[in-house]
């Protein structure tokens, strides 16, 4: 029976495709930002007709949503690696300055993963990969601050949320400006003394 008799997929052709579609995703995403990720334009690249993704992705939040799952466990390995070793002021800087390395080498993909207004996270794999980021943070937080009066989780959303700033401003230039700094290793000490204390000598 030749494959125009019958209606059962190629599975490893049709798993191979899902997986292209991302992979295609994850590059115009790397070359061309946020905006450029389009069904249509991902199709294109792939080589596919403009109507496949949908048999895989039947929103565009879904495929934007696998592709940011590449971002948050490229960041997780990064940040594992950073964290692996030391004391905890050591991993806290560590994780920081992985954090900021990231968004300065991936730039298209850090804006999308922390994009949840184009993003669905409930449902589609996005928290079972963000959420235990936040943790490793929450984590190293309650160590280096056991009786933290406001609680390990906002005193590290208050530095998750300082350090996607520096972040943010760095990429952008105007924190160097502003700031005079040759690099973001300063701001990372002041947000980390700012939250946690000054290190003690």
């Amino acid at each position: 029976m030749s494959r125009d008799e019958t209606d059962e997929p190629d599975e490893p052709q049709d798993a191979g495709l899902r997986v292209r579609l991302v992979d295609v995703g994850v590059e115009l995403l790397a070359a061309e930002g946020v905006q450029a990720l389009t069904l249509r334009e991902i199709a294109r690249r792939a080589g596919v007709s403009h109507g496949a993704p949908r048999r895989y992705f039947p929103t565009h939040v879904e495929l934007l949503s696998a592709i940011a799952r590449r971002g948050f466990a490229a960041l997780a390995a990064e940040v594992g690696r950073a964290t692996a070793e030391g004391d905890t002021r050591t991993r806290l800087k560590a994780l920081s300055r992985a954090y900021l390395g990231f968004a300065a080498d991936h730039r298209g993909m850090f804006e999308l993963m922390f994009r949840h207004d184009l993003l669905e996270s409930d449902g589609l794999g996005l928290r079972e990969t963000s959420l235990p980021l936040f943790d490793v943070l929450v984590g190293l937080v309650a160590e280096a601050r056991p009786a933290s009066g406001a609680g390990a989780r906002i005193t590290a959303g208050a530095l998750w949320a300082n350090l996607h700033g520096i972040a943010q401003l760095w990429g952008w230039g105007s924190l160097r400006l502003a700031s005079g700094a040759a690099d973001v290793e300063p701001l990372i000490e002041a947000a980390l003394d700012a939250h946690l204390g000054a290190e003690r000598a």
